[in-house]
């Protein structure tokens, strides 16, 4: 039979089908679906079809379903017509599982109409499960109904979709040509599952739904996209993080409130960034820092559980064991034995601006910076990059006041924030605080970051946020708060080189 070609061939590779002929192809179908269209037999006009089982099911217990008359739909994803009777695998949610169509068994009518049906086609079958002489769980077909005409043509089985972003764009093409693939989405709704079981049954938490639409983007650090509301007139932007509208639940009397959706981050993109992604974030009053740490290794040690049964996780060749209880790790330590600049000794801005001129960062920026962030900075240049040294799992902590305005101070260091960034295989993929419930420190906070912003300093800092001051002056108890990146979650346990993988709809540029 003629091979099946893709609508988008990449001519590198199948430089024998020209458009031309893909062309041709889908000409053809359309004029099939014409002949059946004035026959009275417009699949189009089909509503329902009675699905009673699945491919996987039936293979799964063949002793239990042999000889049991079945009523099944799926997608033709491969034919073999040899006179009289055909072998045909259609394809459903699960798998794919083997028809036989015969002349006799359907009438030499139906057969015929039959013939016309081509690979990608929807159909829907009844008829008896066997197996054939050669041990294959196959459908003796009774009836067959054309449900949906494809009138694209599909990739075949040999080339399938070469091109990495065309799978991006065409994931729906993706989907059904690539089991691996499907799996994946499979796997993803397990783990975002078991992680709601564990927040709820385990700690609980209570789901909540917070605004995607704001006027300030507020609980992170990081550019918004901004969009205008047409009724009100106002400009508004699509939120980067949830925080401080879980935190206003809290202060509500919603003593532990979770949320999983989206985010919206204006930034660059890379193999571990889109900027629409998936976070989960969560607060519980009168917890610490301490606990949420405990809800991290318990929420990613049982996502790792779920997608592979184990808590040890193997990601491009690397291994890392997921068990709690996870190793801490202090960011001055990590700095000093990294770069030998010891923060521990120095006291003053002066001195940490003089220790990291002499390592080699740039004075000018330097000269602006105070002891604080200086240490972050020079965690974030120097430290994450290091190959192996946060492959963890690990948590750091000791973060500095600077930049850290949603967390308490740590009592033995005002300098120092109770907070906690994990990592594992040099990611981080949870943040976490003692939330600062200090209304009066929170507006100095605030306003110092409001006048960073508006100096150009930091365009990514916290714009002011009288509502939320005025929360947690009605009374914000001792809460500790997480955040988990979800979806670098699941490509560390699931193995995927690019956050796209693990996305259904990725963010792509548009073909011109």
């Amino acid at each position: 039979m003629t091979e099946e070609r893709n609508v988008n061939v990449n001519p590198e590779v199948e430089e024998e089908v020209s458009e031309a002929q893909l062309t041709e192809q889908r000409q053809i179908r359309r004029e099939k679906l014409k002949k059946l269209q004035e026959m009275g037999r417009n699949p189009f006009l089909v509503e329902t079809w009675n699905v009673e089982a699945y491919s996987v099911q039936i293979k799964e217990n063949f002793e239990e379903w042999e000889g049991k008359h079945v009523s099944m739909a799926g997608r033709i994803m491969a034919n073999r017509h040899m006179g009289k009777a055909s072998f045909v695998d259609i394809q459903d949610k699960d798998g794919r599982i083997q028809l036989h169509i015969t002349q006799d068994g359907i009438t030499p009518e139906e057969y015929e109409i039959f013939l016309t049906y081509d690979i990608g086609d929807i159909i829907g079958v009844e008829g008896n499960v066997f197996k054939t002489k050669r041990g294959e769980i196959s459908i003796e077909v009774e009836k067959i109904v054309l449900l949906s005409k494809s009138l694209q043509v599909l990739p075949n089985k040999w080339h399938g979709l070469k091109d990495i972003d065309q799978r991006y764009r065409q994931r729906y093409v993706d989907l059904i040509i690539n089991p691996e693939v499907r799996n994946m989405f499979y796997k993803r709704a397990a783990i975002i599952k078991e992680i709601k079981r564990v927040l709820e049954d385990e700690f609980g938490y209570l789901e909540v739904d917070t605004p995607i639409l704001t006027t300030i983007a507020g609980g992170a650090n990081a550019r918004p996209f901004n969009t205008h509301h047409n009724t009100l007139d106002i400009d508004m932007k699509m939120r980067i993080s949830n925080e401080l509208f879980l935190k206003r639940c809290v202060v509500g009397g919603l003593d532990r409130v979770y949320e999983m959706g989206k985010m919206f981050r204006n930034e660059g993109m890379d193999r571990n960034h889109n900027p629409e992604f998936t976070s989960m974030e969560c607060y519980a009053a009168y917890t610490n820092m301490e606990f949420v740490m405990e809800v991290t290794e318990r929420v990613v040690s049982q996502a790792a559980l779920k997608a592979n049964g184990s808590y040890i996780i193997n990601y491009q060749g690397k291994e890392f064991d997921l068990t709690p209880p996870w190793r801490r790790l202090r960011m001055d330590d990590a700095v000093k034995e990294i770069t030998g600049v010891d923060f521990a000794t120095i006291v003053t801005d002066e001195e940490a601006r003089a220790a990291a001129i002499a390592y080699g960062m740039d004075p000018e920026d330097v000269n602006k910076w105070t002891r604080g962030k200086i240490l972050a900075e020079m965690f974030e240049e120097y430290v994450e990059d290091v190959p192996g040294y946060l492959d963890g799992p690990v948590f750091i902590v000791g973060h500095p006041v600077e930049i850290s305005p949603l967390a308490k101070r740590d009592p033995q260091d005002p300098r120092i924030t109770r907070r906690f960034e994990a990592y594992v295989n040099c990611w981080e993929i949870a943040n976490a605080f003692s939330e600062l419930n200090d209304p009066i420190d929170q507006y100095e906070r605030f306003a110092e970051q409001q006048a960073q912003l508006e100096s150009g300093e930091d365009d990514e800092a916290h714009p002011m946020d009288m509502d939320f001051v005025n929360a947690l002056e009605v009374g914000l108890p001792p809460t500790g708060g997480l955040g988990i990146g979800i979806d670098r979650v699941i490509m560390l346990v699931t193995n995927a080189p690019s956050i796209r993988d693990i996305m259904l709809f990725p963010t792509m540029k548009p073909i011109d």
